[in-house]
């Protein structure tokens, strides 16, 4: 059955056929705003802070070719070229340009400086800006008329996600971690969504995760480009040292 209350409904039996009706139709809002390509690029202005009072502004360079090859590079000050990273299905490449370094890692170091349970898809989905984790049981479906409000119970996470009534565009996604000994969170913010080709682009984001310590992430897209030809050079000087 399901319980409504003013415009909220609580799905407790989602095979009663109101709420599947109603959560199929949003799921199919949801499926028809997610961004489908072959390559991407952009110049994304990051913001970084953390609760080590550290705190770092930069240019990246994203080039994405889908399912196959992440690559950034990372712009210090005076335009001087720091890092270029090269993340694939299963490894990480960090070029350290100052430094003449080279570390490599698996794709499972992802999870460890995000504290997020990050994969190449999910990384790949972050990026490009289409829902993550959108898996389990919906447990709340909320239509104030303006926003529509949903709420997921899945297998590491407890989601929240509001979209944008008029397009169904994501607006918020917060993220609690189903295990509550760890206390690990996760708050996503779009905004300044723009029109680039048949996709609605969220050019602004704000990322916050907090566990044991605090990550604020600011970020600014600018030059989006989908399905344009592109390259991902990533030689590595013989006199760069492993790290």
């Amino acid at each position: 059955m399901t319980i409504k209350e003013d415009t909220a409904i609580i799905v407790q039996n989602p095979a009663e056929s109101d709420s599947v009706k109603i959560i199929k139709e949003a799921f199919g809002k949801i499926e028809k705003n997610h961004i489908d390509f072959s390559t991407f690029s952009a110049k994304v202005k990051m913001d970084y802070k953390d609760s080590k009072d550290r705190n770092y502004d930069f240019n990246a360079f994203i080039r994405i070719k889908k399912d196959s090859i992440i690559w950034v590079s990372v712009i210090a000050a005076l335009g001087i070229e720091a890092f270029r990273v090269m993340i694939t299905p299963d490894s990480v490449m960090i070029q350290d340009k100052l430094n003449k370094t080279i570390q490599y890692q698996t794709v499972s170091y992802l999870k460890e400086i995000t504290q997020l349970p990050f994969d190449f898809s999910t990384l790949q989905d972050l990026i490009i800006g289409n829902p993550v984790y959108v898996t389990g049981e919906v447990k709340m479906y909320k239509d104030d008329g303006n926003l529509v409000t949903m709420s997921m119970l899945g297998t590491l996470f407890k989601h929240l996600m509001t979209f944008d009534k008029n397009q169904f565009n994501l607006m918020f996604s917060k993220l609690d971690d189903v295990d509550l000994a760890r206390s690990r969170s996760a708050n996503l913010a779009y905004d300044k969504y723009e029109a680039n080709g048949k996709w609605q682009f969220a050019t602004v984001r704000r990322i916050t995760v907090a566990e044991k310590t605090r990550v604020d992430v600011d970020m600014e897209f600018k030059q989006v480009e989908f399905d344009k030809p592109q390259n991902y050079p990533f030689s590595v000087p013989r006199n760069y040292k492993l790290k």
